[in-house]
């Protein structure tokens, strides 16, 4: 056997045997949304390949720092998972938190993505990106876009486009994704981003009219829409994903095992098709890849939220 061949086996045979008991599943959204449903049907897929109860619990609050925190406090062995979205990546930023989002909690893998469109009002005069731009830049500050609220997801998207575009627009915070879209429909907002799923209905029924993907890819769920990136802002994508850590200092091999299941299931036959019927696009990336991602994310988001005037107190 070769040198790395011994190394390898010796760390698969250091590796614990995992999991051996039932796992909690801490989900950091409230019940019904795309994260916990998403959470759910993960556990159960564990659940059937494992032979072992994953339970699921929610604990919604303050952006998804309540159900890290009790991750990151968790017992580092495997045994209690936190299914969280993109918004991990902002909070950071945005508020003081109990933990260190390095070093307390460990990531595993990007489950899937719930790919974001830019939609406008049909009133606006403009058929594409390059229009939108050229017409906020000819009237600064006039076109009002709305979002799930002051420092979300949605309006920190809007702003980065903004940044990158060379425009300025003015935000209008709402309380939750709903509302903010039901205005951009009436027209009392000229804009807004959210995911695909929760826009489909207005855009194909002419209510609204999609523009772009925010992602850095084009979406299986709308392949003749292209990106940002694309249509006249180089360099621009935003994904939100929705993923599972674990908490700091967990052995990496059960990160590996868990990111290993997850992905296998997500290859499944069905699987991929299932989720594009609830607007997902299926992911399951390395556990280094997914790692990388993510401190990646804390500093660009951080970046945007200083440039906004956000920010802990």
């Amino acid at each position: 056997m070769s040198a790395s061949g011994f190394a390898a086996g010796s760390a698969y045979a250091q590796a614990p045997v995992y999991p051996t008991k039932a796992i909690r599943m801490v989900i950091a959204l409230a019940p019904g949304g795309g994260v916990d449903t998403t959470g759910r049907f993960i556990a159960q897929k564990l659940n059937e390949a494992w032979g072992q109860p994953v339970v699921t619990e929610n604990r919604p609050g303050a952006g998804g720092s309540i159900a890290a925190d009790l991750v990151a406090r968790a017992a580092p062995d495997g045994y209690t998972v936190l299914m969280t979205s993109a918004g991990i990546t902002i909070t950071p930023s945005l508020m003081k938190l109990s933990y260190d989002p390095y070093k307390d909690l460990l990531p595993v893998t990007m489950a899937v993505v719930s790919p974001g469109v830019l939609v406008v009002h049909p009133s606006l005069p403009v058929k594409d990106v390059k229009g939108l731009i050229a017409f906020a830049k000819a009237r600064p500050g006039e076109l009002f876009y709305s979002s799930s609220g002051q420092g979300s997801a949605q309006h920190l998207t809007v702003e980065l486009f903004s940044q990158m575009a060379g425009i300025k627009m003015t935000h209008v915070p709402y309380k939750g994704t709903a509302p903010s879209i039901l205005d951009a429909v009436a027209g009392r907002v000229a804009l807004t981003v959210a995911s695909v799923i929760s826009t489909r209905p207005m855009f194909t029924t002419g209510k609204l009219r999609a523009l772009a993907v925010v992602g850095p890819k084009r979406t299986p769920a709308l392949p003749e829409y292209p990106t940002i990136a694309e249509s006249g802002v180089p360099g621009f994508g935003v994904e939100n994903w929705y993923a599972l850590f674990l908490p700091g200092g967990t052995n990496k091999a059960i990160a590996v095992r868990i990111q290993e299941a997850v992905s296998r299931m997500l290859s499944e036959p069905g699987t991929s098709k299932l989720l594009l019927g609830q607007g997902l696009d299926a992911v399951g990336n390395s556990q280094d890849e997914f790692a990388r991602l993510y401190a990646q994310e804390i500093s660009r988001w951080a970046k945007v939220v200083k440039t906004v005037g956000l920010g802990a107190n």
